[in-house]
């Protein structure tokens, strides 16, 4: 019999908790097979078999466990039943594919039977206007009925009209550390927020431009991150209080941009890492933020990427929010907010002219920047926002050539 314990995650990390098992009780597993899935107040990660054998259990989904303490348990002299191996031996059998005309009226996303698709096409109903009550969140016939009796009205998802329910959940660990880390950040800094307003015009007509090209070239789209990161990497060297930290009675200055792009998962926000941002290419942040981004949904982060930021952006423009003040990222010292791009009428030598604009926001620790480090530092991303060829020498053009 192998059994199975809690491994050790990092120094400071005593106690994790059992999001789910991805093998059964009693389910035979081969060696380094996936059986669960842990959390710890960082990221997630898996455990594996460590051997061939029967698996038992040794607690339930959503428990909290000490590192070291027993997880599962394998009979590893267990014969491996014959299904099993009759199906390892037997070649896959390709299932015919079988071509069905989708319902216009229920986009692919929408789950539903095909009584209820068929209603719903029928009555030109809006899906999202239902509230599914079957499994897996598939909508029932039942459930299309009840919202054409009820036009206008709309239950919470899983329950009834005029519902009273109220639900109680276990907070995971990922969510008290952030709740932790969000309030120790305000009672521990002096957060002070400065905005500025970035004209996107330039990034937008580069972003149409070569697109296609650029994803040709290195197999990756062209966002607006990689622009922003450039730009604050280059300004954090220009101005480093922004890109520094407090040690005690010290100040720790950083002499590279280690940035944390804040991710938000459906068990809530990470913040992983991308190392030297000022060393990268384009396309090596596109590729990293694209890598990060689905570790995190995948809950694949390790400790190591989450960990060491020096500054951080997160972008709540995805969400639709056109202004905030983003809390800083401690032990960091600053943090930009990206928003919502949003046409306006902007006067532009003299004339009106309605330009894409973004809201910026720069939110900072004053007990170590002061109010010209943090404006000039966001002017100076607004200026390389604006001109991105200068993100090439981090000067104006011009300017060099008359050396001014």
């Amino acid at each position: 019999m192998i059994e199975i314990k809690v491994p050790t995650v990092g120094e400071s990390i005593s106690e994790v908790t059992l999001l789910k098992w991805v093998k059964k009780d009693g389910d035979y597993v081969e060696r380094d097979e996936v059986i669960a899935e842990l959390e710890s107040e960082k990221a997630t990660f898996e455990v594996n078999a460590e051997q061939a054998g029967v698996l038992k259990t040794g607690a339930a989904e959503g428990d909290s466990l000490k590192i070291g303490d027993l997880l599962a348990s394998i009979d590893d002299n267990a014969a491996k039943p014959a299904a099993a191996i009759a199906a390892a031996a037997v070649p896959e059998k390709k299932e015919p594919v079988v071509t069905a005309a989708p319902v216009v009226a229920v986009p692919a996303e929408i789950k539903a039977t095909p009584v209820a698709s068929a209603i719903i096409a029928d009555k030109q109903v809006d899906p999202k206007s239902v509230t599914a009550s079957g499994p897996m969140g598939k909508i029932l016939k039942d459930d299309v009925l009840a919202a054409l009796s009820s036009p206008g009205k709309k239950a919470f998802a899983g329950t009834a009209l005029n519902s009273r329910t109220v639900r109680v959940e276990k907070m995971s660990n990922l969510r008290k550390t952030i709740s932790r880390r969000l309030v120790e950040s305000k009672n521990t800094t002096a957060m002070l927020t400065t905005f500025n307003e970035v004209d996107m015009t330039r990034i937008m007509e580069i972003r149409a431009k070569y697109k296609d090209k650029f994803k040709e070239l290195h197999g990756v789209g062209l966002g607006f991150m990689s622009f922003f990161g450039k730009a604050c990497a280059v300004a954090l060297g220009e101005w480093p209080s922004v890109n520094a930290s407090i040690d005690g009675d010290q100040i720790v200055y950083h002499d590279y941009a280690d940035i944390s792009i804040a991710v938000s998962t459906p068990r809530g926000l990470t913040v992983p890492v991308m190392r030297n941002v000022e060393s990268m290419s384009m396309a090596d942040v596109e590729r990293k933020v694209v890598e990060l981004a689905g570790k995190a949904r995948d809950s694949k982060l390790t400790a190591e990427e989450l960990t060491g930021g020096t500054f951080t952006i997160t972008n709540g423009g995805v969400f639709g929010s056109l202004m905030s003040t983003p809390i800083i990222n401690i032990p960091q010292s600053a943090i930009l907010g990206m928003h919502k791009i949003q046409d306006r009428p902007m006067a532009v030598n003299g004339q009106v002219q309605v330009r894409p604009m973004m809201y910026i926001a720069l939110s900072y620790d004053h007990r170590i920047i002061d109010g010209r480090e943090s404006v000039s530092f966001l002017v100076r991303v607004k200026e390389l926002l604006e001109n991105p060829e200068q993100l090439l020498i981090g000067k104006d053009p011009v300017k060099t050539l008359l050396e001014l």
